[in-house]
């Protein structure tokens, strides 16, 4: 009878530490669906972890709405701050006339941009480095030199996290 005790203590014990360990990544990361609208409007939209902040600005032309996906994350020891913002159907049909996002509280290490997506028998597609620029804190389009096409962007920021 103590065995099969223990093993229901130790089930149980499982369960909320796989639980506590689920509950602490859903806090670290995060995907959310938005719409990317036309008619040449600035639109914004953001999302958060702890106090990082990812912010994706564009306008765009033609077609209609289009269901885009933001995936934010912070690495387990908080020093590295991820924002990506993607077509998942692989290549928008908008023609951006602009676009700018924007990593709150981070130090840009690593972006990149790109015309299509990985999908249905195809890769990546990058904008040529001409077409963008990064900055300590943000990626935007390079006004006379971006193609119009965005289907994804890539962001990774360094925190400004201090050990004690």
């Amino acid at each position: 009878m103590a065995t099969l005790s223990n093993l229901c203590v130790f089930i149980n014990v499982s369960f909320l530490l796989l639980f506590l360990f689920i509950s602490a990544s859903a806090e670290r990361q995060k995907t959310v669906e938005f719409n990317v609208k036309p008619g040449g409007v600035v639109h914004t939209f953001t999302e958060a972890v702890k106090e990082y902040e990812c912010s994706f600005t564009y306008a765009s032309q033609g077609g209609t709405n289009e269901q885009w996906l933001m995936s934010v994350g912070l690495s387990d020891d908080d020093k590295l701050f991820s924002c990506s913002v993607w077509r998942p159907q692989g290549k928008s049909y908008l023609f951006f006339t602009q676009f700018k996002a924007e990593l709150k509280g981070t130090k840009i290490k690593y972006a990149n941009a790109y015309s299509q997506t990985a999908g249905a028998g195809h890769s990546d597609v990058p904008l040529k480095p001409e077409e963008f620029t990064v900055g300590e804190s943000t990626v935007t389009h390079t006004d006379g030199k971006f193609s119009a096409q965005l289907s994804k962007l890539t962001a990774i920021g360094q925190t400004r996290h201090d050990e004690l």
